[in-house]
């Protein structure tokens, strides 16, 4: 089998678990987020190397630990939220006296945020379940779009020092292709606003982005090709979600404004 056909052989099987765990909700899609946010810490510790400091290693993976079972026995509102954060600022204070503990407190924070982030959106009603098909189909559409219109058009590089291959056309086409999808998702849900489903879109595409340019520099940084070889042909999780796991807390933030942090989704879809 070619690396292309791997690639599509194991997207295919990928998209699939995904969808229906997200089809499903509650305890199997809480349980779907807390596992990558375990892979994704898992990547970044060993990207970075971070076990050269084993007592800081381990303790940042009982830390994350505490906050993924947590998650995923259902830990609700603000007290998931305050146990998602101040494990993070622990960490951040110890590096002021270990010299690899910033770099452990970026990743728990980049790891438990997300996954606390999509548990949230999703719950286990109808409109969590169409906040997380507008998540992907932004998302999805940025990064299918920007491809294919930075290779047709080229032009000038997005970030060449960190991403040579990304170029400003790529990120205006997948922007547009963002606020297309998202207003086709909201507009089939019959949401009441699509059009302004499709314009939060344009934020939430450029954020994806962003993203996916922090975990490239990340890799770069530390002489990474491919954050792990998990996924065959595609790399690591967090060769997957990059763009995913920035959206889903831009996207969860939104929500928190609009209805409070237990129940975002009901000021982005509402019943």
């Amino acid at each position: 089998m070619s690396n292309l056909q791997l690639r599509i052989v194991s997207g295919i099987v990928l998209a699939v678990i995904v969808l229906a765990l997200t089809w499903m909700g509650g305890v199997p899609f809480r349980l779907l987020a807390v596992a990558i946010g375990a892979l994704v810490f898992y990547e970044w510790t060993t990207v970075s190397n971070l076990r050269r400091d084993w007592p800081l290693w381990l303790a940042a993976w009982i830390l994350v630990a505490i906050v993924l079972v947590a998650l995923a026995a259902g830990l609700n509102g603000y007290p998931m939220l305050i146990l998602a954060v101040v494990p993070s600022l622990a960490l951040l204070a110890i590096g002021q006296i270990r010299e690899l503990g910033t770099l452990a407190a970026i990743g728990m924070a980049y790891a438990v945020l997300p996954a606390v982030a999509l548990a949230f959106l999703r719950g286990s009603d109808t409109s969590g379940l169409l906040a997380i098909l507008y998540l992907f189909a932004v998302v999805w559409g940025t990064d299918i779009f920007a491809f294919f219109v930075g290779r047709a058009v080229g032009g000038p590089k997005l970030a060449p020092s960190i991403s040579p291959g990304k170029t400003w056309s790529g990120a205006v086409g997948g922007a547009v292709a963002a606020l297309v999808a998202g207003w086709i998702v909201a507009y089939v849900a019959g949401h009441p606003s699509p059009l302004l489903m499709g314009l939060l879109a344009l934020p939430l595409s450029a954020v994806s982005q962003a993203g996916d340019l922090f975990e490239s520099g990340f890799k770069r940084r530390f002489g990474a090709k491919d954050s792990s070889q998990l996924i065959p042909g595609h790399g690591g999780v967090m060769d997957r979600v990059d763009g995913l796991v920035a959206a889903a807390v831009a996207l969860y933030l939104a929500g928190w404004l609009l209805a409070g942090p237990a129940a975002p989704v009901s000021g982005l879809f509402p019943n």
